[in-house]
């Protein structure tokens, strides 16, 4: 790494496209998205180990959430379209 600097071969690395940079749209969304598996993962772990619950019950749990999400979701869309 400090011959990558002092050698100055840094300067015949093209920039990365905007499209995948680090604050891009496409970027923040893949974190979002991960943030979201994580919160799910630490949910998952909390009903099975804290409250005693088998991991089957804890799917039907999130099968549950998501279809009530997708519920609300096109409730709302069909109410604004």
């Amino acid at each position: 790494f400090i011959n990558f600097i002092s050698d100055q071969e840094w300067k015949s690395i093209e920039p990365v496209s905007s499209w995948f940079g680090p604050s891009s749209f496409l970027m923040s969304s893949m974190s979002a998205l991960f943030q979201l598996s994580m919160w799910i993962r630490h949910c998952h772990t909390y009903l099975t180990e804290h409250l005693g619950m088998m991991a089957w019950m804890s799917y039907a749990v999130f099968a549950l959430a998501t279809l009530f999400c997708g519920l609300i979701l096109g409730l709302v869309s069909e109410a604004l379209g």
